[in-house]
């Protein structure tokens, strides 16, 4: 059962975004600064997610709901797909397939995002980089668009400066790999754009820049006068 909380108003008539998988919000806030009206929804409480927030199911409410919105975001959780778990021999579920099939009743466009390690069961995938957006880290991230939109591949800036190693401070000139028991969290928070983050949201977020290029993107093509229309 889903349990809405309410912590702003929809502000005028922006376009509406499901943020599915949310966490703290990193996708939220690219979206939100893009132009859209924000509704996130995870399983787990997030008490620091800075939009309107639902506790729930998200492939179940992606069925049920889906359609009430003009885009849908999906981060199913990346752990299974993960460098780090695998190496732990730890075990997660395998939301992607799940996921594609829930947005696909929407009628309503979409993407999915995910780490590397899942491209095999992501359909043309686009991948976004720090650099391509002038962030000082190399976070790669995969999305696959659906449901009639689509991305272009931007370009990918070649990696030129080094990254500290993982766990240490990043010294000057360098960029941060902000993932496990990272350090710096204060400079985490500024590079990646996430202020309001804790560690643990840092390090599986996406950087708000990497989704309010593809809120942008969307936004370029969408037939206005349809947008905040339900199914």
């Amino acid at each position: 059962m889903t349990q809405p909380t309410m912590i702003r108003r929809a502000r005028g008539h922006r376009p509406r975004l499901l943020d599915a998988f949310c966490r703290q919000g990193g996708a939220g806030k690219g979206y939100d600064d893009a132009g859209f009206d924000v509704t996130g929804i995870d399983i787990d409480p997030q008490p620091l997610y800075p939009y309107r927030f639902i506790q729930g199911d998200a492939v179940a409410f992606i069925r049920e709901h889906g359609a009430e919105f003009d885009f849908i975001h999906t981060s199913p959780p990346c752990q299974l797909d993960s460098d780090c778990q695998r190496l732990h021999g730890n075990t997660h579920p395998d939301l992607i397939d799940p996921t594609r099939t829930a947005l696909e009743t929407t009628g309503r466009p979409w993407v999915i995002e995910n780490v590397r390690g899942a491209l095999p069961k992501l359909r043309q995938p686009v991948m976004l980089c720090g650099p391509m957006f002038s962030l000082e880290t190399y976070r790669h991230r995969h999305f696959e668009p659906g449901g009639s939109f689509t991305l272009e591949q931007l370009p990918h800036p070649a990696h030129m400066a080094p990254q500290a190693k993982m766990g240490r401070p990043v010294p000057p000139g360098h960029y941060g790999q902000y993932v496990g028991n990272f350090s710096g969290v204060p400079l985490a928070r500024r590079v990646m754009g996430v202020p309001w983050m804790t560690r643990e949201g840092i390090r599986e977020c996406i950087p708000p820049a990497y989704t309010e290029w593809i809120g942008r993107a969307f936004l370029a093509t969408a037939p206005v006068p349809e947008l905040g229309a339900a199914a």
